[in-house]
């Protein structure tokens, strides 16, 4: 026996107070949709009772459709508005689809609507309430038969879009590489300088280092997002035990990625790593002093999100923390991103990012990339400079095909069109 069909349709119109937000749910009256039609006229909830939309009073449109506020209705004048143009607006869209065979005309009496309609309380032009919500009704039924958005859509727009109403956009490493600023000074006024004088760019990633949160602590993470409300932030942690307490304090200061130390043990890195993934943020592994990276990470069972590969300030001056010594140690980067080739996400994206860190300046870091790394860590170079801003310029110029702010993020709908795969850069 064939499944019934069952489409799900979403779309958000026009400006508020009067702006329109759909959601809709078509499909067979012997599936889940005809079921949950059934339900909503016949046991109505308080103040936000189905009711039939109409093209006018004893005419409605096929398939049979229903609209749900979503907001209480508690006085006339709200009652209106969903009476008046909001029904007519879904009505006619409906009528409309099928005319243009947006919607089959031999399902007509076999499918049922469920519109879920919003109309904001201070909304007051009957006008603008009909067109959008006829706009969002017709969008929203021809995204249902299409099954849209397309997967590939959803992974290209979801680290770059900015919900309206949350008002915030938070950042994931999408599109590496990125210069990740140490703020490793003991004095947070410093930082906070620093932090002022940085470019607007979305390729920069903020640190705060281990001597600044040994200091002051996690509410070091809350200051520096106070002033960065956007920034992806690294909490230097450099867990060797008891890494998920750490994680959840990291965690509860709005960190966006926590690192523990290479030479923890893999348990401890595990249990770590786990904790990380569980809350949604990144997990980081710092094989500094670690001999052999790769042999480490064969020893986990969990995936870290990024390798970082360090050189320590305390031994820049001696025979392994040459630059030479340095370089040869990148060398590890290929051989981490062969050692996770098999980890690609869905999007074709790398799942494990490589960081480099360790006095890196501009002319050792064009190595780096040339190496593969992903990310450049960053820290006296750009910090201790008298010029923040033209000190992080430097780097960020020499990153392939780098520009401050994503252009293609600019909110736009393809989708009348067809949406075209994206290539994953």
């Amino acid at each position: 026996m064939a499944k019934p069909e069952f489409y799900v349709g979403e779309a958000l119109i026009g400006a508020a107070p009067d702006l329109a937000h759909v959601d809709l749910i078509m499909g067979s009256k012997e599936g889940p949709v005809g079921i949950s039609f059934a339900n909503a006229i016949s046991t109505p909830s308080m103040g936000h009772g189905g009711l039939l939309a109409c093209i006018r009073p004893n005419l409605v449109p096929k398939p049979y459709t229903l609209i749900i506020p979503k907001v209480t209705v508690s006085k006339m004048e709200d009652a209106n508005k969903i009476f008046g143009p909001a029904q007519a607006a879904v009505a006619k869209a409906v009528a409309d689809a099928v005319e243009e065979r947006i919607i089959p005309i031999d399902k007509i009496d076999d499918w049922l609507i469920i519109v879920s309609v919003f109309i904001h309380p201070e909304a007051n032009d009957y006008r603008k309430i009909y067109q959008y919500n006829y706009g969002a009704t017709k969008l929203a039924l021809q995204r249902a038969l299409k099954r849209y958005p397309p997967i590939e859509k959803i992974f290209y727009d979801k680290d770059r879009a900015k919900h309206p109403v949350a008002g915030m956009r938070v950042p994931r490493l999408w599109r590496p590489p990125y210069i990740q600023i140490a703020l490793d000074h003991p004095q947070i006024e410093h930082h906070l300088k620093v932090v002022k004088q940085l470019p607007k760019s979305d390729r920069i990633i903020l640190e705060v280092g281990t001597p600044f949160l040994k200091k002051y602590g996690v509410e070091a993470i809350r200051r520096i997002r106070e002033l960065a409300p956007e920034k992806f932030i690294v909490a230097d942690l450099k867990t060797l035990d008891v890494g998920k307490l750490e994680v959840d304090f990291a965690f509860e200061a709005t960190a966006d990625a926590v690192v523990a130390s290479g030479l923890a043990s893999p348990a401890s890195l595990d249990k770590f790593l786990l904790e990380a993934n569980r809350l949604g943020i990144y997990g980081f592994v710092d094989t500094m002093e670690v001999p052999d990276p790769v042999e480490k990470l064969k020893k986990l069972k969990r995936i870290p999100d990024v390798v970082i590969l360090h050189r320590a300030i305390d031994v820049e001056n001696v025979e392994e923390g040459t630059d030479d010594a340095q370089r040869q140690r990148w060398h590890y980067v290929p051989k981490i991103k062969e050692l996770y080739a098999d980890q690609k996400l869905a999007s074709g994206r790398e799942r494990v990012l490589v960081a480099v860190a360790g006095g890196i300046e501009p002319e050792t870091a064009k190595y780096a990339l040339d190496m593969g790394a992903d990310i450049l860590i960053v820290g006296r170079y750009i910090t201790s400079s008298k010029d923040v801003k033209n000190a992080t310029r430097r780097f960020l110029n020499i990153l392939p095909g780098y520009s401050d702010i994503d252009l293609k993020r600019i909110h736009s709908e393809d989708d009348d069109n067809g949406v075209k795969k994206p290539h994953w850069d």
